[in-house]
């Protein structure tokens, strides 16, 4: 799986590209928490490329929320398509997350 980062003011978009799996949820998870890191948790994951995730990508996400609330945020996830919003509804974990149309208006929620 690759990735793009991009900045916008204090806030780190990470965008991966391609499914969330079993095969790249511990590289997703280390690239996420580093973005955290580098941002004083201040990101967005971008979801535009992200075409459906595997129990493995669930779980990775779930962390990845689990990690915003211990620094006072939610999990900021813009674009998400169908595919992903059904996933979480049938795995019950939608309301984990924080939804956006787009980045900016995600990338304003900080403000």
């Amino acid at each position: 799986m690759e990735f793009s980062e991009q900045k916008l003011g204090a806030v780190v978009v990470v965008r991966p590209g391609g499914p969330l799996t079993q095969n790249d949820a511990e590289v997703f998870l280390q690239r996420f928490r580093k973005a955290i890191g580098t941002s004083m948790g201040k990101c967005v994951l971008d979801a535009s490329d992200v075409s459906y995730v595997d129990s493995a990508g669930i779980e990775a996400l779930l962390d990845l929320s689990d990690g915003m609330a211990d620094l006072g945020q939610g999990l900021k996830v813009s674009h998400v398509n169908e595919t992903l919003r059904e996933t979480f509804d049938l795995t019950r974990t939608a309301s984990a997350f924080e939804y956006f149309d787009d980045i900016n208006a995600a990338v304003r929620s900080f403000l």
